[in-house]
């Protein structure tokens, strides 16, 4: 449908561009860049500022959400199984 340009962007013509701008803005706002000739002149679209990659996460539901991983000596047992673990090398 759209060529991808080696830098990560997606090349169209105007006319596709003119057919499918919002869905190619949205792209954009994804971190692709948008690039299209037209009349020999070519155009960049890309947004002013890049998206933080990590305004992408969602959170996750907790599994055990009363558990206590302090008191339940959590590390202290892990460090022991890798001690173990090294100890066998």
């Amino acid at each position: 449908m759209y060529a991808h340009l080696y830098t990560g962007g997606v090349k169209v013509t105007i006319t596709k561009l003119r057919q499918d701008l919002f869905k190619l803005v949205d792209q954009t706002l994804e971190g692709e860049t948008l690039e299209f000739t037209h009349k020999g002149v070519v155009f960049r679209i890309m947004p002013e500022t890049k998206q933080s990659k990590l305004s992408k996460l969602s959170g996750q539901t907790v599994v055990a959400p009363d558990a206590d991983l302090v008191s339940a000596n959590l590390l202290n047992e892990m460090e022991a199984e890798w001690e173990k673990d090294w100890s066998e090398l």
